[in-house]
C-alpha cells in the first residue's frame, strides 16, 4: 500500500506504524510476523469479473470448520500475527463470522473486514461491532451503473452504499476499495465525490492483478499512460480533498511502482516533504509477499500472499501456520526473502528496487511465465529508473 495521503499531504494514521515496520513483530530469528488475509470462504452473493479468488454460489467441501478456524487464529495469535483482514468469496456469507472475529479480538489480533457490503443491514453492523471488528473496507467499482456492472448484479450499489452507512452508524470505520481498469477509470474522480459527501475516512484504490477471473481482464487493465494519468490524479485530488478540510486516508494498492513515482513528482515540485516520503519508502520496502504479508484459503492452504494462489506453502491441516512460515528450507519463502538474487532484467538493475520490492511476483508470473521476471504493470521509464544515465539522483 502506498499512502498518499502520509507522504504527500503529511496526514498521520494508525495503520502507518504497521505499514512502515515501527509495529509488526519479528522473532528473533526468521521471518517477520505477517498480516494474514483469510479467504474464509469462497461462497459468494455477486459474480464479480475481477474477482482474484474466482468466488461465486455456494461454499466448497473443504471449507475449514468453525473448530478448525478457532484453532488456526490461536495459532496465529502465538506465532504473534498482529492483523488477520476476513475476505473471501463474501465473509458474511459464514454463519460463524461473529464468532471468529470475536475471538480473533479476544486473542489480540486486529480483525478487519474485506466485504462487498451488500449483507450489512441495521442488526450485521451492530453484531460486527459488537464482535470487535475494527474496519470494514467495501469494494465498489465506480457509480451505480459501473459497479452493477462490475459486480453482475443489479442492485448491488445501492446495497453497498447502505451497507457502508450502517456500519458507520454502528461506529465501525469503514472505507472504500476501487479496482481500476479502462471500464471505470473515468470514474475516480466521482468516487472521490462520493468519500467527500458521505464523510469517509478512507479510500483504496488497486491496481489490477492478473489471477482468478483478473486473468481475463489483462487487456482491460490500464497502459502505462493511462496508469500515470489515475495517479496523478489521485494525488491532485487527494491534496485537493486534504486542503477542503476533508482528511480523508487515501491509498493506493498493490503497484508498488507508485512509490518512486509519486517520488519523482515531489521531487520535481519541489515538495518540502519529498525526502520524508523517501525515507518512509525506503522503510516500506514495497512489496512483501511472503515476508510481511500472507494468505490462508479457505482450505487451509497458506500462499505467499491471496493472488499467488496456485504457489501452497502448506496447509494448516498438517503444520501449524507458525511452522510453515518458519520454514527456511522452502525454496520459494527462501527466494521471496531474498528476490535480489533472483529478479531480472529492468527489475533487477532498477534504482528503486529497495522502494518496490520488485513489485508483484504474480503479475510477472501471469504475463510471461517467468516469476522473476519484470512486473509488466511497472510504469517507470528506463529514464526515470536509471537505466539510461539520465534520471538523476536521488
Amino acid at each position: 500500500m502506498i499512502g498518499i495521503s502520509r507522504l504527500y499531504c503529511g496526514s498521520r494514521e494508525r495503520s502507518d506504524a504497521l505499514r512502515y515496520g515501527e509495529a509488526v513483530a519479528r522473532p528473533s530469528a526468521g521471518a517477520p510476523r505477517p498480516i494474514v488475509v483469510w479467504n474464509c470462504t469462497r461462497a459468494c452473493n455477486l459474480r464479480c469479473v475481477h474477482c482474484y479468488s474466482a468466488s461465486t454460489g455456494p461454499a466448497g467441501k473443504k471449507e475449514l470448520s468453525t473448530d478448525a478456524g478457532l484453532a488456526m487464529l490461536q495459532d496465529l495469535a502465538r506465532f504473534g500475527v498482529p492483523v488477520v483482514l476476513f475476505s473471501g468469496g463474501e465473509p458474511l456469507m459464514r454463519q460463524d463470522l461473529f464468532t471468529l472475529i470475536r475471538r480473533a479480538a479476544e486473542l489480540g489480533i486486529r480483525p478487519i473486514l474485506s466485504t462487498n457490503g451488500t449483507l450489512i443491514d441495521c442488526r450485521v453492523a451492530e453484531r460486527l461491532r459488537e464482535a470487535g471488528t475494527r474496519y470494514v473496507g467495501v469494494s465498489l467499482d465506480g457509480l451505480r451503473e459501473t459497479n452493477d456492472a462490475f459486480r453482475a448484479v443489479e442492485g448491488a450499489f445501492d446495497r453497498a452504499l447502505a451497507g457502508i452507512r450502517h456500519s458507520r452508524e454502528a461506529g465501525i470505520k469503514v472505507g472504500l476499495r476501487f479496482s481500476m481498469t479502462r471500464r471505470n477509470a473515468a470514474e475516480i474522480g466521482d468516487v472521490f465525490d462520493l468519500v467527500r459527501d458521505e464523510g469517509l475516512p478512507r479510500v483504496c484504490f488497486y491496481h489490477l492483478v492478473y489471477t482468478g477471473r483478473g486473468s481475463l481482464l489483462v487487456r482491460e487493465d490500464l497502459d502505462h499512460e493511462a496508469t500515470r494519468r489515475a495517479v496523478d490524479l489521485i494525488i491532485d485530488r487527494t491534496a485537493g480533498m486534504h486542503a477542503g478540510g476533508h482528511r480523508a486516508e487515501v491509498l493506493t494498492v498493490d503497484n508498488h511502482t507508485d512509490g518512486p513515482y509519486l517520488y519523482l513528482r515531489m521531487v520535481r515540485e519541489k515538495h518540502p516533504r519529498a525526502e520524508e516520503a523517501l525515507r518512509l519508502l525506503r522503510r516500506n520496502g514495497g512489496n512483501a509477499s511472503g515476508s510481511r504479508i500472507a494468505s490462508i484459503g479457505w482450505d487451509g492452504e497458506v500462499y505467499p500472499d491471496q493472488f499467488w494462489r496456485q504457489k501452497s506453502l502448506g496447509n494448516i491441516a498438517e503444520r501449524t501456520f507458525g511452522e510453515i512460515w518458519s520454514d527456511g528450507t522452502d525454496p520459494l519463502l527462501a527466494a521471496l526473502r531474498n528476490r535480489r538474487a533472483h529478479l531480472k532484467g529492468r527489475c533487477a538493475q532498477c534504482r528503486f528496487l529497495d522502494l518496490c520490492g520488485g513489485n508483484f511476483r504474480a503479475r510477472a508470473e501471469a504475463v510471461t511465465g517467468d516469476p522473476w521476471a519484470p512486473d509488466p504493470a511497472c510504469y517507470l521509464t528506463d529514464d526515470e529508473i536509471g537505466l539510461t544515465g539520465e534520471a538523476g539522483e536521488e
